[in-house]
């Protein structure tokens, strides 16, 4: 019998986003866009009518953001270079968004606070707040040990700003993911 390890299973966005929510019409944001690894199934979940901010503070990833969203056509694509861990930084309206996600990026912030106030200030009342980030240090990949914020401290900060945790749902082996609603 062979020493078999099990898969592990990663963020993988098809799978998650049935957990977001999303209708045709929403005005979407991703705060620490990356690479744009969720871009293409945001986009194509809310529709040419919806609208998808793919905020992030490199400059590279937001030209490649952009590269992207051009090659496949994703024209309610908005790549934006901004500072999303500051008070206005986006530089969306208040209370301008439906939705507001945020995937491995929550832990990398200096001022975890502010960077949440940020998200708060963007959503209208009752919008939603999709976080979703490390679990645990894997294998060189993700944070470092001591980077890692845990699913209850995470919440924590959430509700801190102002947000009402509304569940948990399954977001891959090495991940948390937790839905709030803006008061």
């Amino acid at each position: 019998m062979d020493n078999v390890l099990p898969t592990r299973r990663f963020v993988e966005p098809s799978v998650v986003t049935s957990h977001f929510l999303l209708r045709e019409g929403d005005v979407v944001a991703d705060f620490g866009a990356g690479s744009g690894f969720f871009v293409e199934i945001l986009s194509r979940a809310v529709g040419p009518q919806g609208v998808v901010h793919a905020l992030e503070i490199q400059k590279e990833l937001v030209e490649k953001i952009g590269d992207i969203a051009r090659q496949k056509g994703l024209a309610n694509v908005n790549p934006k270079w901004c500072d999303i861990e500051s008070l206005n930084g986006t530089g969306l309206p208040d209370e301008s968004l439906d939705v507001a996600i945020m995937v491995n990026t929550l832990f990398q912030f200096e001022d975890k606070p502010t960077g949440l106030r940020e998200v708060e200030r963007t959503l209208h009342a009752g919008g939603k707040f999709i976080l979703i980030d490390w679990s645990e240090s894997f294998g060189g990949i993700g944070p470092q040990i001591d980077q890692v914020l845990n699913k209850n401290d995470a919440r924590a900060l959430a509700e801190g700003v102002g947000f009402t945790f509304e569940r948990e749902f399954d977001a891959g082996d090495h991940h948390y993911g937790l839905a709030f609603r803006k008061g």
